[in-house]
């Protein structure tokens, strides 16, 4: 479906440029819709489009030879897909697929490419959101390494709240073992454990999030840095025109 310019913008990178700058944008996408378990980029293949996710959640993941998987970042509507091709690079080792099922804008390749080129509000725009996206892995890394499973699994459900902008969503226990790295009776006892502090709800495939201050409490430092630096640098930084 192409995109009018009357269409009202949920993606928020796509929502701060300009008007003139967004009309060349919109010209170039289409929206489409996102199933769960959808690949929006293989391990190694050449990438074809960047997605604006509009609604829903996507993961992306670094996998092994011998069939491990680990999420390193997640993208909802703050941000997009396709980043490798901001800096020239046409594939990535890493998969990055949907988790949680919405709608996204999509841009071809070329277009992306030729509008980077020709749009400098939007090329500031998008390397900002890659820095960024580079301090979500980082800090992922970290969390991994130096915060209790508690923490980050409430770290990692903070972030989806922030994405999918309602208090329940659909996540199987399983999934999370693939998000968080651990095995699935791990991530069982911690979602009671988290229950039991009265944080969030659990029943069959879905999370509710009960009391996000007490969840900020518990994720402590692990959660919160780059989402600061969303707002200093886009949120705050690059305003719409009015």
């Amino acid at each position: 479906m192409v995109i009018s310019s009357q269409h009202t913008i949920r993606n928020s990178l796509l929502s701060r440029l300009r008007a003139d700058d967004r009309a060349s944008i919109l010209a170039a996408l289409d929206r489409v819709e996102l199933k769960r378990k959808d690949v929006l980029a293989q391990p190694n293949e050449p990438l074809t489009h960047v997605h604006f996710l509009e609604t829903g959640v996507a993961s992306v993941v670094v996998g092994t030879r011998d069939r491990r998987r680990i999420e390193v970042g997640i993208i909802g509507s703050e941000g997009a897909t396709g980043l490798p091709l901001l800096f020239d690079v046409d594939s990535t080792p890493h998969e990055t697929f949907i988790q949680i099922e919405g709608e996204a804008l999509r841009m071809s390749k070329d277009a992306f490419i030729g509008l980077i080129e020709q749009r400098p509000a939007f090329r500031r725009l998008m390397m900002r959101y890659a820095h960024i996206f580079q301090l979500f892995t980082a800090q992922t890394a970290l969390s991994h390494g130096s915060y209790t499973l508690e923490e980050r699994l409430a770290r990692w459900l903070l972030m989806c709240h922030d994405r999918v902008e309602k208090d329940e969503f659909p996540i199987t226990h399983e999934f999370l073992s693939v998000m968080l790295g651990v095995h699935r009776p791990g991530v069982t006892t911690t979602i009671h454990i988290l229950e039991g502090a009265g944080t969030i709800r659990a029943r069959r495939s879905h999370i509710e999030i009960v009391d996000r201050p007490k969840l900020e409490l518990i994720a402590g430092d692990s959660y919160g840095i780059p989402e600061a630096e969303y707002r200093r640098l886009i949120t705050n930084d690059v305003a719409p025109e009015q």
